[in-house]
């Protein structure tokens, strides 16, 4: 519906025009309808409120007025968009004062200054296309302003265009703009259209750094001007000189991240160099495919370079140079050689004609599925005979996918795959603005495939979804509904039929609306009744209470949860989850049967958008046996808990607002947070290092308290080590581990408690004894890690043994009873002993099986082969291991290994060989005698037999020598 607004009043005092003429609006079209009135809009010119005109209703004087605007309706929301406001005003003396005599008229205010269409007011898109033209804009001996709607207009239908990004309130960028009113005149002589932007978040995601900033569009193709903006002269021949050079077109632009992005949405067919500025041999590249520029435009496939780090990871790159090309928005890797540029060109040529389901790396399709309304991606595994068969059935729907607004990708990544719970490949998944659908059917019958896909984007239905696909959606979507559901079930179908009734005005309201038949699932929230409908808000969940049978009261319960911010009920299952997920949380303990509580919660229903917007999400329970585990026994009780480190609200929670201010300084500052025992006693239990400062009773200003004080200036430092700082008045539990005296700091390791006997009111000495690896080893035991721990203990130690498990794992606690017996054994001889359970730190360290056993040598990971139970025989394999001493001997590492040790080490040294190549023994003893020397000037030496990886590096010829410089590889070409 057209959102116009006709100028009838009734006379009421007080009524503006602010309504229909917004002030702030550089860009105004009023349509004149030929009525009388007693007032002109003139005055809203000087006055931002006037007296409004009393309107008269008879109409005869104007018989076509209706017809026209019922037609110019229909383009009211496209003006908006292009920041056009379209009102209507009847009043022929206003209209006679700009020499208007015929009705009805439409006038276009650029800057006040009216300008009258001569076309026919009945051809909507022709009044469209006057109202948004950049001819429209134009004002005599002045840049234009345009927003980002008319902007991106202009550069696609201008072949020139310099556009000036500045903002107001900015001294230099209003010099910048006078200097540069000059040359605009020069610059449409010249052909090159000349506009201005204020648009500082625009210039943000262009990632053009600080304003006043001028970019160039040369036929789509941005370039960002790097000199002196106040030099009009050099700016004009800047403009100038790239305007001929496009006619030439015999330069690869570069361009920002953000360009980079905007040229991906925007152009169908692009080719991207991403480069390193300082390699000499990324420069020869570029300047050999500088030769094909000019064919590739004739083949409608623009090419343009970045050198930007952060571009290349978002794409996955992690070599260059590296081309890219994207054919609306698909991106596909060019694996051959860039050096043969007439290769290179015959490449992007078949790309643009062929017909192929596009390679794509994981990050890539992160990026795809975040930006993409409708994908298509098979996870397949290139080895595999079947995802062969697979793939080439399926590139015979590529084009029909393309035409129906499907883009179509592969995937050959095993990881990637798991994480949406997919353990067989081929499989097709579908994903609509991010939700993932799985094709259950016969992936071989390649039309059954496509109906299933233009089934999936034309028809609306609630999909299935597994756990791995659902905890990925409730991280990464807003507004998501989930249906709990049995298949089996009758109950669970029929209530299936009615809400599929709803998934349209869902998806209309931006609710992604899903359904899931995984009872283990549902249980993990607390769910025991099934079917169950969750909404999901920013990952909060909350229960729908009433009948599943009724859509419209469904719909209505969504919706309200859409429109108004209201603090959630859980089940404890689900703040287990909050807890462990949300880095802050706030949550309400309270009765649900109590009017005093219900009082409150109204009260705190106020903060709750606050809190939200603070990045606090706030939830409520009314479990009094989960309350009780937090020592709390009088409800309503408030706790805020940060990296799952709970805290008690002591105040007033009737007053809102002192309970927010609260909330925001545990949020914003770093306190040590105080704690009762039920509290301490989970944390002891729960974390491997927990700092505990007994204060006893203390009162504020007392020297307890003083202490505390001092205690706050090493909280950020023992965070930093892995450790959790909390305090207590409390002294129940300190009795129980034989604390008396009070205050005492104590440290918890895996439990058992250290006193610290030295000053606890020196920070600095306590910060050296909690951190030093006396006070953190335990006798007789190996010390439980987390992983920031981990990774201090592998900086600041040369040996280190880690058993890598999973805490409920039977089997590992069987080997760990047997690796304690060997503990002391390695602490005699120089190697630490430590264990980890982190979830997903196997992936961290890249670990394929758990448990596993790695030996780390100044950082450079061994695993274990033997048998974990065999302590004797672990022994001995550590023993031979340190023995062989950190500089004797080139580690062997295998590719996974190696890939972390690029990562890890800026300077890395890899002698690649081959197990039945009869020189490379002899070459390897060679290399052993510089192994000392190269660990001297800190650069890291390793061999590997993985041909694999070799190969990904293009090595084809083994034994072979590459060196690393910050992840990027060079290969040694000498004797």
């Amino acid at each position: 519906m057209c959102n116009c607004k006709r100028l009838q009043y009734d006379g009421q005092a007080g009524e503006t025009l602010q309504t229909v003429w917004p002030h702030s609006s550089s860009s105004f079209s009023v349509m004149v309808e030929g009525l009388e009135a007693s007032e002109t809009l003139r005055h809203t010119q000087t006055s931002h409120s006037v007296r409004p005109p009393r309107a008269q209703s008879d109409k005869r004087s104007c018989k076509d007025c209706d017809k026209v605007l019922a037609e110019l309706e229909n383009i009211d929301d496209d003006t908006d968009r292009f920041g056009v406001q379209f009102v209507k005003v009847v009043d022929k003396k206003l209209a006679k004062s700009y020499g208007i005599k015929t009705f009805p008229a439409l006038s276009f205010f650029r800057n006040k200054e009216p300008i009258h269409y001569e076309g026919d007011l009945m051809d909507e898109g022709g009044v469209l296309e006057f109202l948004t033209s950049l001819e429209a804009m134009e004002l005599p001996d002045q840049i234009e302003d345009v927003n980002a709607k008319i902007l991106d207009k202009i550069v696609e239908e201008q072949e020139f265009v310099a556009v000036l990004f500045y903002k107001t309130e900015c001294r230099k960028c209003m010099k910048a703009l006078q200097e540069l009113e000059n040359v605009d005149d020069d610059a449409d002589q010249l052909g090159i259209a000349f506009v201005k932007i204020n648009d500082p978040d625009l210039a943000d995601e262009y990632s053009l750094g600080s304003l006043p900033a001028l970019v160039y569009y040369r036929r789509r193709i941005p370039v960002v001007y790097d000199g002196d903006l106040m030099n009009e002269d050099k700016v004009l021949e800047w403009l100038v000189e790239n305007k001929n050079t496009g006619d030439d077109d015999d330069v690869i632009d570069d361009v920002t991240l953000g360009l980079l992005n905007s040229l991906i949405d925007s152009l169908d067919h692009l080719a991207v160099i991403f480069y390193d500025r300082d390699e000499t041999d990324d420069t020869l590249i570029l300047t050999e495919l500088e030769n094909i520029d000019d064919d590739l435009d004739s083949q409608g496939i623009h090419i343009v370079k970045i050198a930007d780090d952060v571009a290349a990871r978002e794409y996955g790159i992690e070599d260059t140079p590296c081309l890219v090309y994207f054919e609306k928005e698909i991106p596909s890797l060019y694996d051959g050689n860039l050096h043969n540029e007439e290769e290179v060109l015959a490449w992007l040529v078949e790309q643009l004609h062929s017909d192929e389901i596009e390679d794509i790396t994981d990050e890539m399709l992160d990026k795809l599925i975040k930006e993409s309304h409708h994908l298509a991606v098979l996870f397949y595994d290139e080895d595999e005979q079947e995802s062969q068969h697979v793939v080439a059935e399926l590139e015979n729907i590529d084009d029909e996918c393309d035409n129906k607004g499907v883009a179509f990708v592969k995937i050959d990544n095993d990881d990637e795959a798991k994480e949406y719970g997919i353990d067989h490949r081929p499989t097709l998944v579908y994903f609509e603005k991010g939700t993932p659908y799985v094709y259950s059917g016969n992936l071989l019958a390649e039309d059954e495939v496509l109906d299933w896909l233009v089934h999936q984007v034309e028809e609306d239905e609630i999909e299935d979804v597994t756990d791995e696909m659902l905890d990925r959606l409730i991280d990464r979507t807003e507004h998501l509904a989930v249906l709990f559901y049995d298949k089996d079930s009758r109950r669970s179908r029929k209530v299936l039929s009615e809400l599929e009734n709803i998934d349209d005005e869902c998806d209309g309201r931006g609710i992604f609306f899903v359904k899931i038949d995984n009872y283990e699932e549902a249980k993990e929230y607390g769910i025991d009744n099934i079917p169950t409908l969750v909404y999901f808000e920013s990952e909060i969940p909350y229960i729908f209470e009433g009948d599943l049978m009724k859509e419209e009261e469904v719909l209505s319960w969504l919706f309200h949860h859409v429109d108004h911010e209201e603090i959630a009920d859980v089940t404890d299952e689900m703040l287990d989850k909050l807890i462990a997920n949300e880095p802050h949380l706030a949550v309400l303990f309270y009765d649900k049967k109590d009017e005093e509580d219900h009082e409150v919660l109204s009260e705190l229903e106020n903060i709750d958008d606050d809190c939200e917007q603070a990045g606090v999400p706030f939830v409520k329970i009314y479990d009094a046996a989960e309350a009780k585990e937090y020592g709390i026994d009088e409800l309503p009780t408030l706790v805020y808990f940060e990296n799952r480190i709970p805290s008690l609200y002591e105040g007033d929670l009737s007053n809102e607002q002192e309970v927010l201010a609260w909330l925001l300084q545990q949020k914003t500052s770093d306190t040590i947070e105080e704690v009762n025992d039920e509290i301490l006693d989970d944390l002891i239990a729960n974390f491997e290092y927990v700092v505990v400062y007994f204060s006893g009773s203390c009162e504020e200003g007392q020297k307890c308290d003083k202490i505390l004080d001092e205690l706050e200036n090493i909280d950020d430092d023992t965070d930093d080590h892995g450790m959790h700082f909390v305090t207590t008045e409390e002294t129940g539990l300190a009795h129980e581990h034989g604390i008396k005296s009070f205050p005492t700091l104590a440290l918890f390791r895996n439990g058992e408690p250290v006193i610290y006997k030295g000053d606890i009111g020196n920070e600095d000495a306590v910060l050296k004894w909690l951190t030093s690896d006396e006070t953190l080893q335990i006798p007789n035991q190996i010390e439980e890690v987390n992983q920031r721990m981990l990774e201090r203990i592998l900086n600041t130690s040369a040996n280190v043994a880690v058993f890598f498990y999973e805490e409920e794992d039977v089997k590992s606690r069987a080997i760990l009873t047997e690796l304690e017996h060997i503990d002391d054994d390695c602490d005699d001889i120089g190697i630490d002993f430590v264990k980890i359970s982190d979830e997903g730190i196997a992936q961290e360290y890249d670990i394929v099986s758990l448990p596993a056993l790695v030996y780390f040598r100044s950082k450079f990971p061994q695993i274990y082969e033997g048998d974990l139970k065999d302590e004797e025989a672990l022994l001995e394999w550590l023993i031979d291991n340190k023995d062989v001493g950190p500089a004797s001997i080139i580690e062997e590492v295998d590719g996974k290994m190696l890939q972390n040790l690029v990562d890890t080490f800026e300077y890395l040294v890899v002698y690649f060989y081959d197990d039945n190549c009869p020189s490379c023994e002899t070459i390897l003893a060679e290399l052993e005698t510089i192994d000392d020397e190269t660990d001297e000037v800190g650069i890291q030496f390793v061999k590997t037999n993985d041909v694999d990886v070799a190969e990904d590096l293009g090595i084809s010829h083994l034994p072979a020598l590459v060196y690393f410089e910050g992840g990027v590889p060079s290969i040694y070409d000498g004797t």
